[in-house]
């Protein structure tokens, strides 16, 4: 009994003006076990593409109308699809090989070639497309678990959370003191790992493109001032000042502060951003600083929220990777490495941006960029 490989399970196209060559390498591939679609002409092969994707193409690069060259590079320009093996067939030299690279092909074979080089050739293309694509396969499993099981958790998350509530109001039965406190415990830790989990759902929502921004406008001012209002006991506690300073807003243009955005978002940002600082700081204080400015050759004006602390600052080769998903920072008060990441997503969805300046022992300032529309 004979094996087919599971690298010979495929469909290639191929893509050639000359019909002689077409015929010879449908007779050599379909020898081995492949099927064949044939084209000759570039914006046929396209439209076969984009109708019913091969496994990989074999693309003449000298062709009338539309060169290899080009279909290459309209194929990877299409983000829709998945990555397909191009394996360009030329007669030229070195310089072709290059451009053909650079287009994003991903081998190359010279005319007249050799039958088992081109065999060869074949092979090790469809391995690493069955290897991406079992990949993408592994990835998009994954993210849907981890949705499926953020989604899920939040459920007897929900349910605890209540119930200890009831039990901490005495709707049940009196309880001492002791057993109060230790309720409390369980109430913050309940909410901290919810909190988590709904970080995490939400990563993935953006990151699946599943995420649907509800944009309307957006007083920063007021954003910036309810946030401060929710987490100001946690910074009395720490005796650190919070700040908010608007004085340099009603600079530039109509409705300072006021952007197009959605409301909630851009305050789950501002409340990260300023919870870590209140987190990393235990001595001096966080100042919030609202502004608008004219970026260098546009007429869009910029509206910037800075958050600045006093506290521990961040390693300089922690920085680079901070706003990475699960980057935890060195310090022991880090979270889960969700927060940053998030934001960043957020910011990026509204077409800004975050930026980070720190120095270890001075602290930290956050920069949040968003244009505002004119």
């Amino acid at each position: 009994m004979s094996i087919v490989k599971s690298d010979k399970i495929g469909r290639i196209l191929a893509v050639d003006d000359t019909r002689d060559n077409l015929i010879l390498v449908r007779t050599l591939l379909e020898s081995e076990g492949y099927k064949i679609d044939l084209v000759s002409d570039g914006a046929t092969a396209l439209q076969k593409v984009a109708q019913s994707p091969p496994d990989l193409i074999l693309l003449d690069v000298m062709m009338p109308g539309m060169d290899g060259y080009e279909v290459t590079r309209r194929i990877r320009n299409c983000p829709d699809l998945n990555y397909i093996p191009i394996l360009l067939i030329t007669a030229f030299h070195e310089s072709s090989v290059v451009e053909g690279l650079d287009a994003g092909a991903d081998d190359f074979i010279r005319k007249p070639f050799d039958t088992d080089e081109l065999l060869a050739r074949v092979r090790s293309l469809l391995r690493l497309k069955h290897s991406i694509d079992e990949q993408q396969k592994m990835t998009r499993q994954r993210e849907d678990f981890v949705s499926r099981l953020t989604h899920d958790l939040r459920t007897p998350l929900v349910a605890a959370d209540r119930m200890l509530a009831l039990f901490q109001q005495e709707t049940f039965c009196k309880i001492s003191p002791e057993m109060k406190q230790a309720i409390a415990v369980m109430i913050r830790s309940n909410q901290n790992l919810m909190q988590m989990v709904n970080t995490l759902l939400e990563v993935y929502r953006f990151e699946a493109g599943k995420k649907t921004l509800n944009l309307d406008n957006c007083d920063l001012k007021e954003i910036a001032q309810e946030v401060i209002s929710e987490l100001a006991p946690l910074a009395i506690e720490k005796n650190l000042t919070l700040k908010l300073d608007t004085h340099k807003l009603n600079q530039l243009g109509k409705n300072p502060g006021i952007i197009i955005a959605d409301k909630l978002e851009i305050r789950r940002v501002l409340n990260n951003l300023i919870g870590n600082a209140i987190k990393f700081t235990d001595t001096g204080g966080i100042e919030i600083l609202i502004f608008e400015t004219l970026p260098t050759n546009t007429e869009a004006i910029e509206v910037v929220i800075e958050v600045a602390d006093t506290g521990y600052g961040i390693l300089p080769e922690d920085q680079a990777t901070i706003f990475e998903r699960f980057r935890q920072g060195r310090n022991k008060r880090s979270g889960s490495g969700l927060g940053l990441h998030l934001s960043q997503r957020i910011l990026e969805a509204h077409g800004g941006k975050i930026e980070l300046f720190s120095e270890l022992g001075k602290g930290s300032v956050f920069t949040i960029r968003l244009l505002k529309e004119t």
